[in-house]
Parts: C-alpha cells; sequence; structure tokens
C-alpha cells in the first residue's frame, strides 16, 4: 500500500500519498479549475451563439482526466469522444485554440472545421475527440498497436462513456488488445447517464469494469470524483500495461452537472440529485477542503489561483472572438493526401 500523509483540522482526518507533494496538488487543483472555468465560459458563448454546432461540457468530471494525466508521459497518446474539451487542457493544449475552434475560427486547431467534436493535436499526442459513439475505442487500440510494434513502453488512454460501452466494436477492441496484449488503458467515464438515459436502464450490470471479464482483461472501479483515487488507480493500470501485460480497465464512477450537450434540458434527472452530488462530492471543492485542513494552502491562495484562471479563459474567449473565420478556400484542404501511387503499389509507400 502506498504511505500517505495525515493530519487532523476540525477532527477530519486529511489524507494524501506520501510522493504527492504540495506542489503537485495545486497543480491537480489548477488544473480542476481551468476545466471548470473553461467549460462555463464555452456555455456562456453558447448561450450567446458564438459557438455553434453540438457542445459537450465536462463540468463535474475534471478528476478523472486530471488524475490520470498526472500519471502519463509526454509520450503517451490520448482519443476520447466528443465530450472532449477537458481532455484537451489536461495533456496542455493553449485553451486559446481551443476556444477558437469551438468557435469555428481559423485559429483554431482543426482550422475552425472541425468544431467542438473534432479536434487533434499531433504534438500534444491528443487523437480527437469522435462525435460517433464508440468510434474511438478501436482507434485507441490501433495507436497502442503502433507502440507495441515501433517497442516503446507508451500507453494510449483511451476514453469512453458507459453508453459507448454497449456498443459491439469496443468488444471486438477487447478482444484484440487481450489477444495481442496492447499497451491500452480503457478509461469508461461513468456519469450515470448515456445522453438521457440512466445505467440501470440499459446495461444489465452496473459494474462495466467487469465486462473485461470474458476477455481476461482486468479492471477496477474508481471513485471518479477523487482526484487522489483516480491518480493512484491510474499509478496501478499505467504499471500494468507498461510491463508488457497487456489491456487494463478502469471504469471511473463521474457525474456530469449539466445535460448530455448545451441543447438537453437534463429533465429526466431530479435537481435535487445534481445538487446533492454537488454538495458532497465536487472534486474541485473537495480537493480544496483536504489542502486548507491539511494546511497546505488558505483561502487567499485558492482565490488567487482562481482569478489567475478567470483571466487565462476570458483572454482565451477574446482570441476566439477576435479571429477571423476560415476562407471559403478551406473547404478543400485537408480533405484528401496526395500519395505517389506508383511507390504504393510496388510497396515503397
Amino acid at each position: 500500500m502506498t504511505a500517505r500523509r495525515t493530519s487532523r483540522k476540525g477532527g477530519k482526518k486529511q489524507r494524501f500519498p506520501e510522493d504527492l507533494t504540495p506542489e503537485e496538488l495545486m497543480r491537480l487543483y489548477r488544473q480542476m479549475l481551468l476545466i471548470r472555468r473553461f467549460e462555463e465560459k464555452a456555455g456562456q458563448l453558447y448561450g450567446m451563439g458564438l459557438i455553434g454546432g453540438f457542445c459537450h461540457l465536462y463540468i463535474g468530471q475534471e478528476a478523472v482526466v486530471v488524475g490520470l494525466q498526472s500519471v502519463a508521459r509526454e509520450s503517451d497518446k490520448v482519443v476520447t469522444s466528443y465530450r472532449d474539451h477537458g481532455h484537451m487542457l489536461a495533456v496542455g493544449m493553449d485553451p486559446k485554440g481551443v476556444m477558437a475552434e469551438l468557435a469555428g475560427k481559423v485559429t483554431g486547431y482543426s482550422k475552425g472545421k472541425g468544431g467542438s467534436m473534432h479536434m487533434f493535436s499531433r504534438e500534444k499526442n491528443f487523437y480527437g475527440g469522435h462525435g460517433i459513439v464508440g468510434a474511438q475505442v478501436p482507434i485507441g487500440a490501433g495507436l497502442a498497436l503502433s507502440d507495441k510494434y515501433l517497442g516503446t513502453d507508451n500507453i494510449t488512454f483511451t476514453y469512453f462513456g458507459e453508453g459507448a460501452a454497449n456498443q459491439g466494436q469496443v468488444y471486438e477492441t477487447f478482444n484484440m488488445a487481450s489477444l495481442r496484449k496492447l499497451p491500452v488503458l480503457f478509461v469508461i467515464e461513468n456519469n450515470l447517464y448515456a445522453m438521457g438515459t440512466r445505467l440501470d436502464r440499459a446495461s444489465s450490470t452496473s459494474e462495466l469494469y467487469s465486462r473485461g471479464q470474458a476477455f481476461n482483461i482486468p479492471g477496477e472501479a474508481v471513485d471518479g470524483m477523487d482526484v487522489i483515487a483516480v491518480r493512484e488507480a491510474g499509478k496501478r493500470a499505467a504499471a500494468h500495461v507498461r510491463a508488457g501485460k497487456g489491456p487494463y480497465i478502469l471504469e471511473m464512477k463521474t457525474y456530469r452537472y449539466r445535460g448530455h450537450s448545451m441543447s438537453d434540458p437534463a429533465k429526466y434527472r431530479p435537481r435535487e440529485e445534481v445538487q446533492k452530488i454537488r454538495e458532497e462530492k465536487d472534486p474541485i471543492d473537495h480537493l480544496r477542503e483536504e489542502m486548507i485542513a491539511a494546511g497546505i494552502a488558505d483561502e487567499a491562495a485558492f482565490k488567487a489561483i482562481d482569478k489567475e484562471i478567470k483571466t487565462i479563459v476570458n483572454e482565451a474567449a477574446e482570441f476566439a472572438r477576435e479571429s477571423p473565420e476560415p476562407d471559403p478556400s478551406e473547404l478543400w484542404t485537408d480533405v484528401y493526401a496526395e500519395a505517389d501511387m506508383a511507390a504504393v503499389t510496388q510497396g515503397e509507400g
């Protein structure tokens, strides 16, 4: 077991792993807050008509990607679904470029042509944002296959939701990943509602991590509202995968506060349920309270961070507003790649 620092303040016991420094704790907090404030601003811009198309917010789920990215290497890869803004920010993509893409501007990561669901960054090893439910899962296995072929010990973090967990292509991927012992970490972000359908109405089992058992893939359920718990589980899973033992499944039991997308009023769940999670399980509030109780930081420090984050997000929003729209000629770019067909047919390309 991992040793933990403990302290008591106000009769409440606080626990942090020994290898988690105050600086790292602050970094985790800051990253979660950046995602939260960015998503809140994106929601505002969508309401103002500055962001079009679909927009799926990550508010409430910040601990999942922040906790896992804290144990990832820069050379690891990430692929996810359409609820992807948080993942982009967690891998280090520029908030200005992300917001500009949401607004359909040429300064965005996909030159304004991808929008919320389809932006990429080869520099940060972020392979999308995918709009088709579950389609990113076999892509994640393919990315992992490339690393195994090249002999690296990199991992592909492949995120998908509990709704996508019912897709057949997920199980085809499980089978192939296990058969070839691919270095892929499957992350099921179980936020209870697949669009508007609650998990217990669509799944024969509530323990989604157990679905890997038929393919000899180990897994575990994790409190996805606790960034420390996510980080510790991520360390265990990453060690398993990097050791060449094949894939691993982490089911993150998390919760989204907003509807499935900005067009969803979320009338299928009671307000009391959302409020209860906010009050008792919010990942950002929870970490802040524990850090204050442990004497790591005070309220003034957290207010300063919030002010800094709001400035970053406001600058990203202004950058998106001021950036130009793509020239119509962009419709014809990045559609096809030129290739020497003679070389291809001769096995040289």
